[in-house]
């Protein structure tokens, strides 16, 4: 059955807004009953600003974050849309939890549309025809990138909010202890990808290094011969353009070299015990992982 976010997202903000105002109310008339006990008309109003109530309202770019959240946990298998709670977290992997949304095999799921497949925009907007129906689907994206902000189509929206956004909202929830992992090449190219710590083995870093980064490679190097071809072919006021892109691209592959150099040195590492906590694990790989802000 088709169904509108839009729709259970009113369907939310009307269920929060009842809970607020009884609270509210509630605490108003306990306020009363001492004001009134104890004499203290005069002095004190029993009167509570909306700030100060103890449970929060709907927001919507809130409650859409919290949703793609539990999509890439979905995704990425730590969550399922066929049992309650968290569905893994370590120890053994029982694929039978997962029909509705099967996760990713390979625990790598890169972020741009641009050159791979199974990227996280992509996936994201499978989940949502999964869930709310496929007659939705184009209202339901577009739904959620207007609660993102930010110009061009629904896909490009969610997008650019996974490629900068996500991440930081994901640390400040988790309190600085992410527990998916953004892989990030540096800021010539961004190729970037997500992780799942709880699944994180060495065998991750070879799949970042031999597929995505020798997609991007591979284009980067097709795009340097076009242009190597074309810029004696064009007038000669064209040539500073070009000249100054085959130096961006030469850049390009410098730090996609120096990346890929650093994931084959951590592949041949034992990876990670979980023992050790986020924080600790997460400092092994800082100089492949986006950095966390402080």
């Amino acid at each position: 059955m088709a169904r509108l976010i839009s729709d259970k997202y009113r369907e939310w903000e009307i269920e929060c807004e009842e809970r607020f105002n009884r609270l509210k109310e509630a605490e108003e008339e306990i306020n009363r009953y001492f004001i009134g006990k104890y004499g203290l008309g005069d002095e004190l109003d029993p009167y509570v600003a909306d700030k100060d109530v103890t449970i929060r309202r709907a927001d919507v770019q809130r409650e859409i974050k919290s949703l793609i959240s539990y999509a890439v946990g979905c995704i990425f298998g730590r969550y399922s849309l066929d049992c309650e709670g968290l569905c893994y977290a370590g120890g053994d992997w029982d694929a039978e939890k997962y029909a509705t949304i099967v996760p990713v095999s390979d625990n790598v799921v890169p972020i741009g549309r641009q050159l791979y497949g199974g990227d996280l925009t992509s996936l994201i907007a499978d989940f949502v025809e999964k869930v709310y129906g496929t007659e939705t689907l184009a209202e339901n994206l577009r739904f959620i990138a207007d609660a993102l902000g930010g110009e061009g189509s629904p896909e490009e929206v969610i997008e650019k909010y996974l490629m900068n956004g996500f991440f930081h909202d994901h640390c400040r929830i988790y309190h600085k202890r992410p527990i998916y992992w953004m892989f990030d090449s540096g800021r010539k190219c961004h190729l970037r990808a997500l992780v799942y710590m709880h699944r994180f083995t060495p065998r991750d870093l070879e799949i970042l290094r031999d597929r995505y980064l020798k997609m991007y490679t591979d284009s980067l190097n097709s795009e340097a011969a076009e242009l190597r071809e074309l810029v004696m072919e064009v007038p000669s006021t064209e040539r500073p353009r070009i000249k100054r892109r085959l130096k961006r691209i030469a850049e390009q592959l410098g730090e996609l070299e120096d990346f890929g150099n650093k994931l084959s040195a951590h592949a041949l590492e034992n990876g990670i015990d979980t023992d050790d906590g986020v924080k600790l694990n997460y400092e092994k790989y800082s100089d492949v992982l986006e950095k966390i802000k402080p």
